[in-house]
């Protein structure tokens, strides 16, 4: 089973001067897993006014045998199965043509770590063909072939990566166009100029003998400036330092 989950204009895709909304392909063994919660909130609501489309193909039916298999035993043995390259490369054939310009990624533990910098880029283009192995992984000739670009979300192993795509594409629709409510929202939060975000405060003023920091009910917009990028340094310092390294 496939699934198409937002449907794009044809008006907008062949007008000139007309961008097409930000197009996600999804190749996993489990096209039922989609939307998901990515059919609710923020990006459930882009989808259903068209800023974003996403469909997802069953690499089962790029399978030509007669058990429809996907998968075979590691070559020079070991636990596991891993995805068959033929398999998956007829998937990838299928799902985009060789000139599609979107980015091609496989979520994958062994991938670069994500980070709000891709995100941004990712958010920047046209969409992106996300290929979720299963298993032990996927045979290593269609990752060269298919010039695929492995995402890890983090240095720990799902069963899938499913919830890897879900993570990505996430982060990557609240950046695109008119997603979010306020301009500022994207700009000021974690990992945004290398800083994780500053606390939050709101009503109450006072709850079970906590207050708000009196410099946030100042009005002096310097002040507040001040103390938050202090904030941030000083949060970044004590649970990520490595991010201070990389400025």
């Amino acid at each position: 089973m496939s699934g198409s989950f937002a449907e794009t204009s044809d008006e907008a895709a062949e007008t000139p001067g007309v961008k097409s909304p930000w197009r996600a392909t999804i190749l996993t063994l489990y096209p039922e897993m989609f939307p998901g919660p990515l059919g609710q909130s923020l990006s459930g609501k882009a989808m259903a006014e068209g800023k974003w489309s996403l469909d997802a193909i069953n690499i089962r039916d790029s399978a030509t045998s007669k058990h429809r298999n996907v998968d075979d035993t590691p070559a020079g043995g070991g636990p596991g199965m891993v995805m068959r390259a033929d398999v998956v490369g007829a998937a990838l054939d299928s799902a985009a043509p060789a000139d599609d310009p979107r980015p091609r990624l496989l979520m994958s533990p062994r991938g670069k770590p994500l980070d709000q910098a891709r995100v941004r880029a990712l958010a920047a283009g046209p969409g992106a063909l996300i290929l979720c192995g299963r298993f032990e992984g996927v045979d290593e000739r269609v990752i060269e072939a298919r010039q695929l670009e492995e995402v890890s979300i983090g240095d720990y192993v799902l069963s899938g990566g499913e919830l890897g795509a879900m993570v990505l594409l996430d982060a990557i629709v609240r950046l695109l166009p008119g997603v979010m409510g306020g301009t500022e929202s994207g700009t000021e939060e974690s990992f945004e100029g290398g800083l994780l975000e500053y606390p939050h405060y709101t009503r109450p003023r006072e709850w079970e003998g906590r207050s708000i920091p009196d410099v946030l009910l100042s009005g002096d917009h310097a002040a507040i400036a001040k103390w938050r990028r202090q904030q941030s340094e000083r949060i970044t310092r004590e649970r990520r330092p490595d991010l201070l390294d990389k400025g």
